[in-house]
């Protein structure tokens, strides 16, 4: 391009950059690492991970396996 076309074009390229700046349409890795962050310190304070349920279930399961022998004993001696 030639200068004078560059030179024509300039005061649209800075309004446009003002424009971006100040409504801050580009974002500097730091600060897209602090907003990852929170959403991760977000995220991990209201969801439980996929280990804790895999515990939980084992537990659950655990527990519902003792119940039913429970009940089974129970039926067998005829107190249900």
């Amino acid at each position: 391009m030639e200068k004078e076309a560059i030179l024509k074009y300039a005061p649209w390229l800075a309004v446009a950059m003002a424009f971006f700046m100040q409504y801050n349409l580009f974002v500097t890795p730091v600060q897209l690492e602090k907003t990852h962050r929170e959403v991760l310190e977000e995220v991990k304070a209201d969801y439980a991970s996929k280990e804790v349920m895999n515990r939980l279930e084992t537990q659950f399961n655990s527990m519902n396996y003792k119940i039913d022998e429970i009940y089974k004993m129970l039926n067998k001696k005829g107190g249900i």
